[in-house]
């Protein structure tokens, strides 16, 4: 092979780039001829990935819904992905408007993707081996997803993540996070209503995670998306893409992905005279809902009827679904 001008500046980069390790170039070039060659199933760990379904019963449908789950987590890693990048870029120096659409608009392409394919556990699993197999995950409990909380930290100021019978009051004064943490909306999800008690479930995760959260509250709090919103210009801000981007993520997270979780929930758990509790004792009914937790990472950016009717309209086209299907 003649070796020309164009391989011979690239054998120099290579040259000048193995130098920096202490090694020549020969050795690299010797290990690249010994190396086998790349495989699809070795790159992406398939054999690994395959073997991480182990359900905890014999019931079929169960490994169903933990492959679906992990599906789950996979997106949100994705979110966070691009959210991090973001940040990162928001201390070095401000990101332009073309990458922060960019971002979101690939994010919002994940959460549309997780709203619709949630069909699959909603009408992939039969009743009644779910209602039997979900016994043995107690405590266990999608609750537990500490990615999906990290997304709402990077997403917004944490004083939108109170929960809204305190907000306000925090909204007039000056907290710190950790004050703000021990009113942070979902643990009102997890404790027992007639005692206030916090069940296992949110036990468990806030030994887990809650020093994470509160740290990663802290270094989101200048880089957060709504920060980086506020670094653009005045007439960037008002760019109708983008401002339609920061809507639809707030929708998606907030209002299209909890409902449809909802609606899963229903399928599965909602019955007469009472509904049947979470695996994590959570109370879903309450939880889920956002017109009851009014949860809007960019209030800024909605009219106030919009918020008032947050969710309602979801809601209530879920319900009246549910109602014709049993009829």
């Amino acid at each position: 092979m003649d070796i020309t001008p164009e391989i011979k500046e690239r054998i120099d980069k290579l040259a000048e780039k193995y130098h920096a390790s202490g090694q020549e170039l020969l050795a690299y070039l010797d290990g690249l001829l010994y190396a086998d060659y790349n495989t699809y199933w070795d790159y992406i760990h398939l054999d690994t990935l395959l073997s991480l379904q182990t359900p905890r019963t014999s019931i079929p449908d169960e490994e169903i819904f933990i492959m679906y789950h992990q599906v789950t987590e996979l997106y949100f890693k994705l979110s966070l992905h691009e959210i991090k990048q973001l940040a990162a870029l928001s201390k070095e120096q401000k990101p332009g408007m073309d990458i922060v659409k960019t971002k979101l608009i690939r994010i919002n392409r994940y959460f549309s993707a997780l709203t619709h394919s949630f069909g699959v556990m909603e009408k992939g699993m039969e009743r009644e081996q779910f209602l039997k197999f979900r016994m043995s995950l107690i405590p266990a409990s999608g609750f537990q997803s500490a990615q999906y909380r990290m997304i709402e930290i990077g997403a917004t100021d944490f004083i939108n993540l109170v929960d809204k019978e305190v907000r306000e009051g925090f909204r007039n004064k000056e907290a710190n996070i950790e004050e703000m943490y021990h009113y942070v909306y979902w643990k009102k999800g997890a404790t027992l209503a007639d005692s206030g008690e916090k069940t296992l479930t949110l036990r468990q995760f806030e030994k887990k995670y809650s020093d994470n959260l509160i740290r990663l509250a802290k270094e989101y709090k200048e880089s957060n998306l709504w920060k980086i919103y506020q670094q653009l210009s005045e007439e960037e801000q008002n760019d109708p893409k983008l401002k339609g981007a920061y809507r639809s993520f707030d929708l998606n997270v907030n209002v299209n992905w909890p409902l449809q979780h909802y609606r899963t929930a229903a399928a599965y758990l909602a019955q007469r005279p009472n509904d049947i509790l979470s695996t994590g004792g959570t109370n879903w009914q309450k939880y889920l809902p956002p017109r009851f937790q009014k949860r809007i990472f960019y209030p800024e950016l909605w009219s106030d009827k919009e918020k008032e009717e947050w969710g309602k309209a979801w809601v209530q086209s879920v319900l009246d679904e549910i109602k014709q299907n049993r009829s």
